[in-house]
């Protein structure tokens, strides 16, 4: 169901390409759910050292060290934001051509695992760069509207809250198309019966960074799905964004 795809490795670490749909961890509440660390270790036989995170709706570039102590330098050079990370995302409406959203958020308590964790702490400091790449227009009605309009958006963000991208994005009324939580429900809807979508539409999609090892610069890039890749095209946004290698290109059909 979740195939792991190598985009990158060496001695010290390896990325995956992570679909949309699949945790990172195993979960306390989905017990039964698929994760990358137990899929890596099935498909590739390695044993994976958590560096970062991705939400489980999102796809894209995931890295991960082989050793504690390769974890420990990586995590180093997250928490000093010496890695610069690309999302690409689709959002609902016009989006300004490029922008900062500067706007503190407040930490997202898991229901479980942060049970004891104080509610009320202050709201942290989240700043994203953002530029509009693309736009499209269809001529199907929404709401009072007789069309639609969404924008294909690169986001850099400079700090790692938990749904950052997600919640700035929706802070200046653009939400995320197939954001169950941060989004807009009839847009979604949209999405799901006229495109068949399942997924939301935010893609990890690359992370540049100075190796802790070899102190060369390293970037890892992760491409769109075949399926978004399709939709992409149909929206006129070729070349917009990493396109699909030729040997994805009929390894799936599925919108994840």
């Amino acid at each position: 169901m979740y195939p792991i795809r190598l985009l990158f490795e060496d001695e010290h670490y390896f990325a995956i390409d992570k679909p949309s749909g699949l945790l990172v961890h195993p979960s306390p509440i989905e017990r039964r759910a698929p994760n990358a660390i137990a899929l890596i270790r099935e498909q590739l036989g390695i044993k994976a050292f958590t560096i970062h995170r991705l939400d489980r709706p999102t796809s894209g570039v995931l890295l991960f060290a082989k050793s504690s102590e390769a974890a420990h330098r990586m995590n180093l050079c997250f928490a000093e934001r010496q890695v610069q990370k690309t999302y690409h995302c689709v959002c609902r409406g016009y989006v300004p051509e490029e922008g900062v959203i500067d706007y503190p958020l407040k930490e997202i308590l898991d229901k479980v695992a942060d049970k004891m964790a104080n509610p009320n702490k202050p709201a942290k400091d989240a700043v994203s760069y953002y530029k509009r790449l693309g736009t499209v227009e269809l001529p199907i009605p929404v709401g009072r509207y007789p069309a639609a309009r969404y924008s294909l958006v690169e986001v850099k963000p400079k700090t790692g809250r938990k749904h950052q991208i997600r919640r700035h994005l929706k802070h200046i009324a653009h939400p995320l198309v197939g954001d169950t939580k941060h989004g807009d429900g009839r847009h979604n809807t949209l999405f799901r019966e006229h495109f068949g979508l399942d997924r939301l539409l935010l893609m990890a999609s690359e992370l540049s960074f100075i190796h802790p090892y070899t102190e060369q610069p390293l970037t890892i890039q992760a491409p769109v799905t075949p399926w978004v890749d399709q939709l992409f095209q149909e929206f006129g946004w070729d070349g917009l964004y990493p396109s699909v290698p030729e040997s994805w290109q009929d390894s799936e059909s599925a919108p994840h």
